[in-house]
């Protein structure tokens, strides 16, 4: 109906013409949108601090509902967006099998998107489709954690008298011994841990810096591995990181990720067991034997102290399991 006034108030238009138009139209669109996510991403590097990871998953979930909409024939000018938009999008993910904390991290992502668009003054705070809208609830699957012993099999994997095994000893034991991120593990600079006092520097999620202490055993085997490891591997006297691969560069997530599961598989663990499994474990051992709730929060780097209670479950767990195994009449 609209083409067809448009024809009629501009004669000299033929079909072709019109749907050129139409396509710029639609791609003057699309750009908008790109700027919108650019300006957002922006905002999340430079006002909210985020990890480049964190940006990443940001990105990814903005880019897949824009896809979404391009997909369908939806307007996507985030001014223009409608609840049902958004709606019809979640129920798609969960239409194609996606699980429900993917889809709740996408609808958080979104809100945020509109956050922002409405802190910016894009988007007026009336016509944010996100209003209201329930993020699914998910039930929390509690993470895998060693034991003690389990912990103490892995240590004993890696070769110590090769220089890459001192370097793989030394960060099983720090990650353990701090529950820091393998994120956070493998941006640490030399400078960062002070052996002196035993405490470690790190930069975490919004790059939040904390203090955490480190035990006498991981400090002793970064230290092994400062003297007899790193010295054979690093390049260049400008390097600073601390755990470098074989080629005397910084160590990659997925690098360390193999290195675990080459361990894991030799130490005959039939768990699953991945970098967070060390930093689980570190918190319910800490638990376990008395540690202040607020006090591991702090240590975790948790902005909320709800995500350390999860730690609580497992103990309990724990004990239930000494209780059934120990007790006369359990």
């Amino acid at each position: 109906m609209g083409a067809a006034i448009f024809m009629e108030t501009n004669p000299f238009l033929d079909n072709n013409n019109l749907n050129d138009i139409i396509t710029l139209i639609e791609r003057s669109r699309i750009i908008a949108m790109q700027n919108y996510i650019t300006a957002f991403m922006e905002y999340l590097n430079y006002e909210k601090g985020l990890s480049v990871n964190t940006q990443a998953a940001y990105r990814r979930d903005i880019l897949k509902f824009s896809s979404y909409l391009k997909a369908n024939n939806l307007k996507t000018d985030p001014t223009i967006i409608t609840r049902h938009y958004v709606m019809g999008f979640l129920s798609w993910q969960l239409d194609q099998g996606t699980a429900y904390a993917t889809v709740a991290r996408s609808l958080s992502t979104i809100k945020t998107f509109y956050k922002f668009l409405i802190l910016e003054e894009f988007v007026d705070v009336d016509n944010n489709p996100t209003t209201d809208l329930e993020t699914p609830k998910i039930n929390r699957k509690l993470p895998e954690v060693l034991s003690i012993e389990e912990i103490d099999k892995l240590m004993q994997q890696p070769e110590v008298l090769k220089p890459l095994g001192l370097r793989d000893r030394a960060m099983l034991e720090l990650m353990y011994g701090t529950g820091v991120r393998v994120s956070e593990l493998l941006s640490l600079q030399i400078e960062d841990i002070n052996f002196t006092a035993g405490f470690l520097r790190c930069l975490g999620k919004g790059r939040k810096e904390r203090i955490i202490p480190v035990n006498k055993i991981a400090l002793d085997w970064v230290q092994r591995y400062l003297a007899r490891g790193r010295n054979l591997l690093v390049k260049s006297h400008l390097e600073r990181t601390l755990f470098l691969n074989a080629h005397g560069r910084s160590l990659s997530r997925q690098g360390f990720f193999k290195i675990l599961a080459g361990y894991v598989e030799k130490a005959g663990l039939h768990k699953e067991v991945t970098p967070h499994t060390l930093r689980h474990s570190f918190a319910t051992h800490l638990l376990e034997n008395g540690a202040d709730l607020r006090a591991v929060q702090e240590m975790l780097g948790h902005a909320d102290i709800s995500t350390t209670q999860i730690y609580t479950h497992l103990t309990r767990v724990r004990i239930r399991e000494v209780y059934q195994q120990c007790h006369p009449r359990a």
